[in-house]
């Protein structure tokens, strides 16, 4: 047998980790496999060449005592001709790796769903707008919607009204087939969907004419959906047992209702307090007032404190949004927007200069002066 380095067999270089040595092996493995180059007399040399270089590099008590010593004879057990392999370990690589690299990986005998089981039919997604109003108090609507449903015609079996499906004659009903393959390594059996029914294990010979064999049609339906208080963007409630109607007697899938709340002229929402802004003239915040202001259920009362300073913000307890699980709500916060006149006509200003003169301010008033000073005395350093 060829002593060629291992590394170069495989078109590695000694840095290469595991998963770069199984890599290489399994494409070579695939390459020179004697099953597919049955032409070739040197394929089959070249593959054990390949697979004693596997079964060294692949194992790190081996490989490490390779990288250290080379070949040396009676080191490595090597291939030792095609039986050898039904005793390799997993920890090797072993027969695992030989199904992948001729069986496309995931080769199993374990038997594979039957597409003749029940399955579950699809979710659906309903994307609905609503008002913050409606957000806020919650409310009961109904929504129309394209869904599957069982064929009313054929009740779901496929075949046409009179008829039955039949049970597959080549997999007996079972959905599979078993192949048989023979290797190297010796005969394998596989299990594979059924090619004559394509898995279902049955085979309808006359379709019905209304779902066309499918068992289910499109139809409109009209759902009621309860939508609770205290809703946000993009919420999703979940309507169990809407969705479309599954094959083979399968359940039907979900129904989810995906809520959109649209910008409301007034408010603006923040977890579950509503937060608003209100005008006030510069006289009723100065001299305090009653005021009306609006809330998401109607109007209310405030009353404005003499001297309220504009972006005074006041809180309107539990006026906010429930909380969807039913636990309390937030609150109403009102931010005050003191509104200056723009235009003042003579009588007005003169009112205002006495108010001035009254209250000992000049033009250029007093606290602004000193807030002036301040500033000058901490930028050159005297604060």
């Amino acid at each position: 047998m060829s002593k060629k380095d291992y590394y170069e067999v495989l078109g590695l270089n000694k840095e290469a980790g595991s998963d770069e040595i199984k890599k290489a092996y399994r494409k070579l493995a695939r390459q020179y496999h004697p099953d597919v180059n049955q032409a070739d007399k040197g394929a089959e040399e070249k593959f054990k060449e390949i697979q004693e270089a596997y079964d060294v590099l692949s194992d790190p008590q081996k490989k490490g005592q390779y990288d250290r010593f080379g070949h040396q004879d009676g080191s490595f057990q090597g291939f030792g001709g095609f039986d050898n392999m039904r005793g390799y370990s997993s920890g090797s690589g072993g027969i695992e790796d030989i199904f992948d690299a001729f069986f496309g990986g995931g080769f199993s005998t374990a038997r594979r769903r039957s597409e003749s089981a029940p399955q579950r039919g699809a979710d659906l997604r309903f994307d609905i707008e609503i008002t913050l109003e409606e957000a806020v108090k919650g409310k009961n609507t109904s929504i129309n919607l394209q869904r599957l449903e069982t064929c009313p015609d054929c009740g779901g079996s496929g075949a046409k009204a009179g008829t039955s499906p039949e049970t597959c004659h080549v997999c007996h009903g079972t959905g599979q087939q078993q192949v048989t393959k023979n290797t190297a390594f010796g005969s394998f059996v596989s299990v594979r969907p059924c090619g004559t029914c394509h898995g279902t294990g049955q085979i309808i010979k006359e379709p019905c004419p209304k779902c066309r064999g499918d068992g289910r049609v499109r139809r409109e339906r009209k759902i009621e959906v309860k939508l609770p208080a205290g809703l946000d963007n993009g919420s999703k409630i979940r309507v169990s047992g809407e969705g479309e109607v599954g094959r083979k007697g399968g359940p039907h899938g979900d129904l989810y209702v995906i809520v959109f709340v649209r910008p409301h002229p007034v408010f603006t929402r923040h977890d579950n307090d509503l937060h608003c802004e209100v005008p006030l003239n510069f006289v009723s915040a100065t001299l305090g007032d009653e005021i009306e202001i609006p809330t998401i259920e109607g109007t209310t009362k405030l009353r404005i404190p003499e001297g309220t300073q504009p972006g005074a913000v006041f809180r309107l307890k539990g006026k906010g949004v429930p909380s969807v699980r039913g636990f309390g709500k937030g609150d109403q916060l009102v931010k005050i927007k003191v509104e200056v006149p723009k235009r003042l006509n003579a009588k007005q200003k003169k009112i205002l200069q006495d108010f001035a003169q009254a209250s000992g301010f000049e033009l250029s008033s007093a606290q602004e002066k000193s807030f002036m000073n301040r500033v000058k005395d901490t930028l050159s350093g005297k604060q």
